[in-house]
């Protein structure tokens, strides 16, 4: 075993790491004041961004869920990696080379965490796949590809590749080149018979299916030869590294436009992914061998900064039976967006891969921009059903679209389709309308399970951070007791709570006397209290290191308030300019000490009331003095904030 990675290593690769970008790959950030970022929480679903990076300190906090940490925990938390892994991953990112207890150089590979021997094997097949293609075996998948207006550029650009015919020549390649049949088992791109494993993808084009940091994590191949007695699409099965619900092709390409352009445009094959791209429109995705869920709309969400101002999804179908019902399933997870969601259907049943054949990229974009509303094509989808010439057409058409109607959500646009059935269906009385649907919501909300109700309390725009993130009802420990959330209506607790932010984030304004007066002062909120000491004792050592010094005011605190420390750490603080922030931390500060001697004032007034005047006057004199002297300090504070 490789020993542990030396802790000044871990330090520096933690002080060097852009948090932000590193996110990035992620989770689409905004900007949310100076040196602060939001988005959508990649740990829990939410509609209001409470996921809050700050890159200057190295931390991120969601003020939704409590989840909190540095680069490091992001990638382990995300990647589902190690410590050990995460540290060597972004040490790689930023050409770092780190340095072991035992003297080596890390872990060899078949010491190497499981997840990222399997990346590695993934990558190398990738590799191996895309030489092949230029191969003379590989003459049927460039002409499949030239067939469908794709050239050697455009194989390149998405890393198509070639499978041989042979039953080992991947197994052979990877064998080659260190791994063992163990670990290829677990890759999926093998299968398993009497006589040990041989090649899954065999004569076949291959599409590398890469996760959305760009790393290969599965393969998608297309039947090329007639006796081959496989399936049309064979994908990669479900793998440590592939979870077909959990992947869109294409992805890795299309993040960066999809947060510019707020718009997601979901086709139903790799080859309608390569030519919407191809055409310009950049936001295509596919997924891989299942219909588009709840996993796949979080990341979309993530990914569009689903908050309510804006975004599109588009879904492309064929215009056939099966497209018409994969609509109808995308109907069914809508609501689950806060975007505008849409579908595009070409009426001759194009797919976007023909249509480019066949009408060039402007075809495309017609597509695209031709869109309509998800909750319409469901509805006149439903009506297509029945002979509406006919009273019984009519009678049986509004019966079978009420429902649909009825689970739209928004009270305004459920009523708003009410009325557009009533024109759809040729009736004269809208309320006939609207009575069905208002019955067939009551029905539908009669027979509902009851934690529907709890989970739509759930989908609110929010609480205030300070309220946000509690957990449910396990039994608070004494720990948590002791350091319970201060109430922040409290004057008192908000104030300390606004200087420990101002102090951890900017301790340079620390200097001169500040970080004397900052010690002796007195924090009555126990939370607060306790970060207050964590803060002294951390020292000022750290301050012209941000992100070492919030690490070391982690360490000093109990473990139940390290997420607190986080939290101060990255909380936007009200100010637009380098100016304007230099201003509110000294004027908070200076808040803080006047409210340090009111306290002392009033202590010492309670001395000097309590005091008889006449059997004790050098002890009233100098109570005075000290009074005198402490509004003196307390003018001064007033006149310099």
């Amino acid at each position: 075993m490789a020993g542990l990675i030396k802790r000044e290593d871990i330090d520096e690769v933690r002080q060097r790491t852009d948090i932000k970008e590193v996110v990035d790959g992620y989770v689409t950030l905004k900007g949310a004041g100076l040196g602060t970022f939001k988005g959508l929480c990649p740990f829990h679903d939410e509609r209001s961004p409470s996921f809050t990076v700050r890159p200057q300190v190295g931390r991120y906090h969601c003020f939704g869920c409590g989840e909190d940490g540095d680069a490091i925990s992001f990638v382990q938390k995300m990647d589902h990696s190690s410590f050990h892994e995460a540290v060597e991953k972004l040490a790689a990112r930023i050409g770092y080379e780190l340095r072991y207890e035992d003297g080596g150089t890390g872990p060899n590979r078949e010491e190497v965490g499981k997840r990222q021997r399997l990346l590695d094997a993934h990558k190398i097949a990738d590799e191996y796949f895309r030489a092949q293609l230029l191969t003379a075996g590989a003459a049927e998948g460039r002409n499949f590809l030239h067939g469908r207006g794709f050239d050697r550029a455009a194989a390149e650009q998405f890393g198509v590749g070639y499978a041989p015919q042979g039953w080992d020549s991947l197994l052979k390649h990877l064998r080659g080149r260190g791994f063992t049949d163990a670990e290829l088992k677990l890759t999926g791109m093998f299968s398993e018979g009497n006589r040990g494993i041989y090649d899954r993808f065999r004569g076949r084009l291959i599409w590398p299916i890469r996760d959305i940091a760009g790393d290969t994590i599965g393969f998608g191949a297309r039947k090329l030869y007639e006796d081959d007695q496989g399936p049309k699409y064979l994908n990669t099965p479900e793998t440590v590294l592939y979870k077909k619900s959990q992947v869109l092709y294409g992805i890795d390409l299309a993040k960066r436009n999809i947060a510019k352009d707020r718009q997601l445009v979901v086709v139903e094959g790799y080859t309608d992914v390569m030519a919407c791209h191809l055409a310009g429109v950049g936001t295509a995705v596919a997924t891989c061998g299942t219909a588009f869920g709840t996993d796949h709309i979080k990341i979309a969400r993530r990914l569009l900064s689903d908050d309510g101002s804006g975004g599109e999804v588009i879904f492309t179908f064929d215009g056939d039976a099966a497209g018409q019902k994969a609509a109808l399933r995308a109907f069914e997870e809508d609501q689950r967006f806060v975007a505008q969601t849409y579908v595009a259907v070409e009426p001759t049943g194009a797919d976007p891969c023909d249509l480019r054949q066949l009408k060039g990229d402007a075809a495309v974009h017609s597509l695209v921009k031709s869109r309509r509303p998800l909750f319409e094509f469901a509805i006149r989808t439903t009506l297509k059903q029945f002979d509406l010439d006919t009273v019984e057409g009519r009678v049986q058409g509004l019966r079978a679209s009420a429902p649909v109607v009825a689970a739209i959500r928004d009270i305004s646009t459920r009523t708003g389709y009410s009325q557009a059935l009533t024109g759809w269906l040729g009736l004269a009385d809208p309320n006939e309308v609207l009575r069905t649907v208002n019955a067939a919501a009551k029905r539908a909300a009669s027979g509902a399970p009851a934690t529907v109700a709890a989970g739509a309390a759930g989908t609110g725009s929010g609480t205030a951070p300070a309220q946000a993130g509690q957990p449910a009802a396990a039994a608070p420990s004494d720990a948590s007791i002791a350091f319970m959330r201060p109430d922040p209506r409290d004057p008192v607790a908000a104030m300390e709570r606004q200087a420990l932010e101002v102090v951890i984030q900017n301790p340079a304004v620390l200097g001169g006397e500040a970080w004397g007066r900052f010690e002796a002062c007195h924090f009555v909120t126990p939370a607060y209290s306790a970060v207050h000491t964590a803060v002294r004792a951390a020292g000022l050592a750290h301050v012209g290191d941000p992100v070492a010094w919030v690490e070391g005011i982690r360490r000093e605190v109990p473990e139940p308030l390290r997420g607190l420390v986080s939290e101060l750490a990255v909380v936007p603080l009200p100010a637009s300019t380098p100016e304007a922030l230099q201003r509110y931390c000294r004027d908070i500060l200076a808040r803080l000490f006047e409210l340090q001697i009111t306290r002392v004032k009033a202590d010492k007034m309670g001395q000097l009331q309590r005091l008889d005047a006449s059997a004790q006057p050098e002890e009233f004199q100098r109570l005075n003095r000290e009074l005198m002297e402490l509004e003196m300090q307390r003018r001064a504070l007033r006149m310099d904030s």
